[in-house]
């Protein structure tokens, strides 16, 4: 699936430029990792705190707290789940997962993987110990319906599964899936909008910093300040790379009002970055139709469309199905105190986060 040119134009860009530069909250080291017939971009960490993407604990802690404040629990209900989120915290810090190289991260919330038999994952195990014997391996993103070869070949293979959160998919296989009531009125609003409709080949230097507001305005500003950071140089270098496919919408003046950038790894299209002018009013349906754009993409090319976590109830009323997202892993070496907090942290998060997942669409 990793096509071994775009992994390499992917690491370079981490030698001709500092993460902060390119993704802003963020510090990693980036590497080439080659196994079993397969390229892999790499990252390394040492355990400081940093952005979700290359730390546990600030996915499993810091943005678990971040989602209770936002999915307009009770009081109670909040403060519960978070006085439990709390109690997590030094279990999750035990695991050491936070020290770690990270396998296939292409430093997105979601990282499509290449199909792994039980063989390869054994291969890539050993080869990964061997160049760092004092790291937890990590691999995100990895769900049910995209990925069940490969969970059952990481998990016979020593691997743990953390599940992660609940993610939402639209599979071009499920008949019906892209025919919505819902999808049907999102495309008639993208067929009469006022706006212009603008591809990739139109996008140029100029627009690199206003993708980066728009994006910077929902995701950061809307959200939680916990997601990636990602910079106008970061969208800018991956769009030039060809790693990123943009498309988005301009007013009467030539200005962006609404961006959404794809990856595609293999059959998999996801939609890391999407934004939006949130100053205008939400009849505008600004985030409609550049999901729309997405979406259409993926049903005329038969992809299956990754739609990440969140806004669960949009997702489900245009075809996705929810399933759980999972984060394999795995130490060469680990403590008494490190077995126990991880087999702890997996039956905490199996027991009551998934369901807690299932129930509130996290």
């Amino acid at each position: 699936m990793n096509d071994p040119d775009r992994v390499a134009a992917f690491v370079g860009l981490f030698q001709r430029h500092c993460v902060p530069e390119l993704i802003a909250n963020l510090s990693t080291r980036v590497e080439m990792l080659k196994v079993a017939g397969l390229t892999l971009p790499l990252t390394l960490n040492d355990g400081a705190p940093t952005c979700y993407l290359c730390s546990p604990t600030t996915a499993y802690v810091d943005y678990a707290l971040e989602e209770t404040r936002t999915l307009g629990f009770s009081p109670i209900l909040q403060g519960v789940m978070r006085g439990l989120i709390h109690l997590c915290r030094p279990l999750v810090q035990a695991m050491g997962l936070d020290r770690q190289a990270q396998v296939n991260n292409w430093l997105f919330s979601t990282n499509p993987a290449p199909e792994l038999d039980r063989p390869t994952a054994a291969a890539l195990r050993d080869a990964v110990h061997a160049r760092y014997p004092d790291r937890a391996i990590v691999i995100r993103s990895l769900n049910g319906l995209a990925d069940g070869v490969t969970l059952a070949a990481l998990r016979a293979e020593g691997f743990r599964l953390l599940p992660a959160r609940q993610i939402y998919v639209l599979d071009p296989g499920r008949p019906g899936g892209a025919q919505t009531k819902s999808m049907k009125e999102d495309r008639r609003k993208l067929a009469a909008t006022p706006y212009l409709r603008v591809a990739d080949k139109d996008f140029t230097a100029t627009d690199y910093p206003r993708c980066a507001e728009l994006y910077t305005a929902l995701y950061l500003h809307k959200y939680t300040p916990l997601n990636p950071e990602y910079t106008a140089l970061w969208i800018g270098e991956m769009h030039r790379l060809g790693l990123l496919q943009m498309e988005g919408l301009r007013d009467a003046a030539g200005r962006l009002v609404a961006v959404t950038g794809y990856f595609q790894n293999g059959r998999t299209l996801t939609q890391p970055i999407v934004g939006y002018d949130t100053a205008l009013p939400i009849q505008a349906g600004l985030y409609r139709m550049v999901m729309a754009m997405a979406r259409d993409r993926a049903v005329a090319e038969g992809l299956f469309f990754n739609i990440s976590a969140g806004a669960a109830d949009f997702k489900r009323r245009r075809g996705a199905v929810p399933v759980i997202e999972y984060t394999a892993v795995h130490m060469a070496r680990m403590t008494p105190r490190q077995r126990l907090a991880l087999r702890l942290v997996e039956a905490v998060l199996t027991g009551i986060g998934v369901p807690l997942m299932q129930r509130f669409g996290l």
